[in-house]
Order: C-alpha cells, then sequence, then structure tokens
C-alpha cells in the first residue's frame, strides 16, 4: 500500500522559518521523483518545488532563495525548508510522488504564516 505522510507544517510568523518532511512507504522511492505542492484557500494547487531520482531540483519563482528541497533515499523521505515566510504562503502543502504515469499523493500539512 502506498503511502505519504507529511509532517511539521504549523503556524508561524512572517519571516521565520518552517521545515517540512514527507515520508514515503510502499515504493520504489529512489526511482520517484518527488514534489511539494500548496494550495491556498480559494486557489488551484500549484507547484512549489521538484526534486528528481537524479536530484535535480526545480522551483516555482515564489519561492526561489527562500524554500530548499531535499530527499534522502535512505530515509525514503523528502523535505522542505522554508525560510523568510510571508503571509501568502499560507497553504496546505501536500507531498506528491511521481513516475511514469503513476502520482500519489498525501494528506498535506497546513502551514499558516500571521503575526
Amino acid at each position: 500500500q502506498v503511502q505519504f505522510v507529511e509532517s511539521g507544517g504549523g503556524l508561524v510568523q512572517p519571516g521565520g522559518s518552517l521545515g517540512l518532511s514527507c515520508a514515503a512507504s510502499g515504493i520504489i522511492f529512489r526511482l520517484y521523483t518527488m514534489a511539494w505542492y500548496r494550495q491556498a484557500p480559494g486557489k488551484q494547487r500549484e507547484l512549489v518545488a521538484v526534486i528528481t531520482s537524479g536530484y535535480s531540483t526545480n522551483y516555482a519563482d515564489s519561492v526561489k532563495d527562500r524554500f530548499t528541497i531535499s530527499r534522502d533515499n535512505a530515509k525514503n523521505t523528502i523535505y522542505l525548508q522554508m525560510n523568510s515566510l510571508r503571509p501568502e504562503d499560507t497553504a496546505v502543502y501536500y507531498c506528491n510522488g511521481a513516475i511514469g504515469s503513476l502520482g500519489y499523493w498525501g494528506q498535506g500539512t497546513q502551514v499558516t504564516v500571521s503575526s
């Protein structure tokens, strides 16, 4: 059974930092392209950051130089380090894993940036 479990969300003040984790099971993790998406209220889900099986990374323009995606294949886990957080980063953050036409989602974790 494929399962992605996100953790690390919460409430943080503007300018603060937060780290998210996503632990995967039931897949050959090292072969998957992994990504973080987010969805704010009333908005479409958007890609935040992606890391390939070869460790190449790409980011949405809105988070470049503030967010860092990484992966640990030994732990079947990806991470998202978020710095200099802004109120507009408030959203539910979802972990995604994809290979070919197959794709899986986590349940999401809430990140709220507010003073």
